[in-house]
């Protein structure tokens, strides 16, 4: 994320719980880019959304914030995640977990990543216990999904991130 502009609203004023607001603080963040102040409220009011900024505007955080705000409330069930977001690389993946893990770390939410290039085995442990926010690459999440290991009936929450890159 970068800083917002001059009257932009506050991270508590677009709607997020105390624990996200407090995570972005603790990153260093005070006000949203524009990108965040636009999708944030359509995503915590459940709306569909397509997001387009440059890179670098805070994008992943823009449906991370959100996403970390609405699965408070619940509860993972093994193999079926409650949310999925899929990544056209493993790198955007890598990066997506890792925002997840910064604005996340004042709540208890559990993650998966899951991508091709790694062992499966603690890939599936994970699964099996059940997960959250499962991030994933299309060909892992495929693999999975046709081995039984992912069921996706549970999903709530669903982002294509750079769409527009998956083939």
């Amino acid at each position: 994320m970068t800083e917002g502009t001059q009257g932009s609203p506050s991270f508590t004023e677009l709607g997020l719980c105390d624990e996200v607001v407090r995570a972005v603080a603790d990153a260093g963040y005070a006000e949203p880019t524009p990108i965040q102040s636009k999708a944030i409220p359509h995503i915590l009011e459940k709306k569909d959304l397509v997001g387009i900024a440059q890179t670098g505007t805070g994008k992943t955080a823009a449906f991370v914030l959100p996403i970390i705000h609405r699965l408070l409330h619940g509860r993972a069930r093994a193999r079926m995640p409650r949310s999925v977001i899929l990544s056209p690389t493993r790198e955007l993946a890598s990066q997506t977990a890792d925002n997840f893990t910064k604005y996340g770390k004042h709540v208890k939410l559990t993650m998966a990543l899951i991508i091709g290039g790694v062992g499966m085995g603690d890939q599936e442990k994970l699964l099996d216990r059940g997960v959250d926010v499962l991030i994933a690459t299309p060909g892992r999440l495929l693999d999975w999904f046709e081995r039984g290991k992912v069921l996706l009936g549970g999903v709530s929450i669903f982002v294509i991130d750079e769409a527009d890159r998956l083939r």
